[in-house]
């Protein structure tokens, strides 16, 4: 088995799923509508997407992992990847791939941040997701979904002046819709909100924290790496990413740690010691002593 974690860019999802032609857009948007397994094969190993992925299950059913929880995908679910997760997609039952029917939408980083929207609400909502990536749908919802679907192929076929701006504007409508359901399924089930008096500076903050930290924490677990790269003292980082998300710098850089760690023990045959050097930690001792901290086993036991 590969022991590195495959990197996947949007122009590479587009290669395995036919459909509407996205040629001119491939390295920032991506959507396609599937009613078969082909496409999965790029996304059933563990994988790295550098955007933001959802699939909208409309018929049979899927399982998920995203950062290694597992979920049931079944007919008028979504499940949504971010940025840094790693994410895995693929069917339960290979006899009914034949009622397989989805639609898998991408964007990049890039995409989202030249449209025109509310960044602060949209990133609290994108914290909920980290721990809430799949809802179901009502059929209302679902057909309001495949409405945009339906709209944003049309327009791709198309290809008319201005597309990307069109483009822009009707997803970024689609996630403020999307937002609002997954704020109803999260009241719904009483999940504890944030705090109400956080401040536009600390969930900014939070954001380029947590995509340095996706990119840096093999390497670097110090605040004071990523507070110089913010030009921030650690004390006042600390301070904004702890009011932002309930959950401490430190806190998040383990977090991130520890799932790098679980991925490589469950998903490939690298020697712990391997591990340990790809991770940057001093030695063995250290890395058994914190992983069992934080999952109650040892790397070993983990792997079984």
């Amino acid at each position: 088995m590969d022991s590195n974690l495959l990197e996947i860019s949007l122009h590479d999802l587009q290669k395995f799923f036919p459909g509407k032609s996205t040629d001119t857009l491939s390295d920032d948007f991506f959507i396609a509508e599937s009613r078969h397994n082909n496409g999965l094969e790029i996304l059933k190993y563990p994988c790295r997407l550098d955007g933001y992925m959802a699939i909208f299950c409309l018929e049979g059913e899927l399982k998920a992992e995203i950062n290694l929880k597992t979920y049931d995908i079944h007919e008028n679910s979504v499940i949504i990847s971010l940025p840094g997760n790693i994410s895995r997609i693929y069917s339960i039952d290979d006899d009914q791939l034949d009622r397989l029917h989805f639609v898998v939408v991408a964007v990049s980083s890039d995409f989202l941040s030249s449209s025109r929207m509310d960044y602060v609400r949209m990133f609290n909502e994108s914290i909920a997701v980290l721990d809430n990536p799949c809802i179901e749908m009502s059929e209302d919802e679902r057909a309001i979904f495949f409405h945009y679907f339906e709209l944003v192929a049309a327009l791709v076929n198309n290809k008319p002046k201005g597309l990307i701006q069109v483009l822009r504007s009707i997803v970024s409508s689609c996630l403020y819709y999307a937002g609002s359901i997954w704020q109803e399924k999260l009241l719904a089930a009483e999940r504890p909100q944030p705090d109400g008096g956080q401040t536009m500076r600390a969930k900014l903050v939070l954001e380029q924290f947590l995509k340095l930290v996706a990119e840096y924490h093999d390497k670097e677990r110090a605040m004071g790496f990523y507070a110089d790269r913010l030009c921030l003292t650690p004390k006042y980082l600390s301070k904004l990413v702890k009011s932002a998300s309930g959950k401490s710098g430190p806190e998040w850089i383990d977090s991130f740690v520890i799932l790098e760690a679980k991925n490589m023990l469950k998903y490939s045959d690298m020697p712990i010691k391997e591990i340990v050097y790809k991770l940057h930690f001093p030695n063995s001792s250290v890395f058994y002593k914190f992983f069992k901290s934080h999952t109650g086993q040892t790397p070993s036991e983990y792997r079984g």
